[in-house]
């Protein structure tokens, strides 16, 4: 084992893949993991997938791409901090978006109002059905194999599964889950890093994005609880120097003081429960890595400041409703005629139900990027929607 706390996830114990698999020489499991999420291709087509601002439009704006790569590295430094398996952390961090649709979470909503009918949809458990059932590369297999810690940290990183999720696991997995995975229990220490530091990445390079695109300036963020106190800092500390670098500074200081707070915080709270193995920590019924209770306050006031001032800002907004239009559309077409290429259009065509065909469709326009869905558009309705 490596120099990990005792409750930390040791891939020398790991309860293994569905499918055999031969061990690396090189590669501890939970590193094969990241390495096969890495080199999905669910996994490059983030890079063509919106975050906040549209990944067209330049000026170098997140992607859901380059989201999930800081949510990694903010993951992998918590992970060392509290003695856990960076390896883990990171591989749930990077699988934590797969199942996201194009247009960010304009896309999202639009599928689960047209799959209402067939469960909806949530992009958490779309990730859980592209690494098992949609990502086939491997000849022995469908899906990516991962092991069974990794698969428990995408499904349950952001806790314990609500009875109406919980009811849909099979919906979106069926029998490519193990079936030892309790629904009703936390996921060990790795991957409830994994969804704090996603909270951690967007707070900090959603303002940052904002600032670029000219929706705030850091004068506008001096009295919002959590940065303000860090952007009268940094103006008053370099008020000559461009926005830019303003910025960054801003940035970097707010990454800083939420990751120690998370390390402080959540190393008390395993202090406390004092788990003598990982699974003491899914038993402990309760979020162990968490803020604390002044710094969630506000964060949580900063996120309603961000919801309101950018993610509702009139350019954004115009630009979700337009994303809106297309995947409703793009939907709509594709459950009528079931034009898809290759294995896609047979499977809709050969479908023994609407429900089937539905989650055909839903599958096929959720793995699409920005470019590809708004080409598709075109092609279809000789017509495609300024996002400038």
């Amino acid at each position: 084992m490596g120099d990990w706390a005792k409750y930390a996830s040791d891939p020398g114990q790991s309860r293994g893949r569905l499918f055999d698999a031969d061990t690396s020489p090189t590669r501890s499991e939970f590193q094969r993991d990241r390495d096969r999420i890495i080199h999905s291709t669910a996994f490059r087509r983030l890079q063509h997938k919106t975050q906040v601002f549209l990944h067209h439009e330049g000026q170098h704006f997140r992607t859901r791409l380059t989201h999930t790569l800081e949510v990694s590295q903010i993951a992998r430094s918590i992970a060392r901090a509290l003695k856990l398996n960076e390896d883990l952390a990171e591989a749930i961090a990077l699988a934590h978006d797969l199942g996201h649709t194009p247009f960010g979470h304009a896309g999202e909503r639009v599928l689960d109002a047209k799959m209402a009918a067939w469960g909806g949809f949530d992009h958490n458990l779309q990730a859980l059905r592209t690494v098992t059932k949609l990502e086939n590369r491997y000849a022995a297999h469908d899906g990516l194999n991962l092991t069974w810690e990794t698969l428990e940290g995408i499904l349950k990183h952001n806790g314990p599964l609500p009875d109406d999720e919980a009811l849909l696991v099979a919906t979106y997995a069926g029998n490519a889950l193990p079936t030892d995975i309790a629904l009703d229990t936390h996921a060990g220490l790795e991957a409830q890093i994994a969804a704090i530091a996603d909270d951690i990445a967007y707070n900090s390079h959603d303002i940052d994005d904002a600032v670029r695109a000219g929706l705030l300036s850091l004068s506008d963020l001096v009295d919002v609880p959590l940065v303000g106190p860090i952007a009268s800092n940094v103006l008053a500390r370099w008020p000559d120097v461009e926005p830019a670098r303003q910025t960054h500074e801003l940035q970097r200081r707010l990454i800083t003081t939420m990751i120690e707070d998370v390390i402080s915080m959540s190393g008390e709270a395993v202090d406390t429960l004092n788990p003598k193995s990982v699974d003491d920590v899914r038993d402990a019924g309760r979020t162990l890595i968490t803020f604390s209770a002044p710094l969630l306050v506000d964060e949580k006031a900063l996120k309603s400041f961000l919801f309101e001032h950018v993610y509702r800002a009139e350019p954004v907004f115009t630009h979700v409703q337009r994303g809106e239009q297309v995947v409703a559309a793009i939907f709509d077409h594709l459950m009528d005629t079931a034009d898809m290429p290759g294995h896609w259009g047979e499977a809709a065509q050969n479908a023994e139900s609407e429900a089937e065909r539905a989650r055909i469709v839903c599958d096929f326009v959720a793995g699409m990027t920005d470019p590809y869905a708004l080409d598709l558009y075109q092609r279809v309705f000789d017509d495609r929607p300024d996002f400038r």
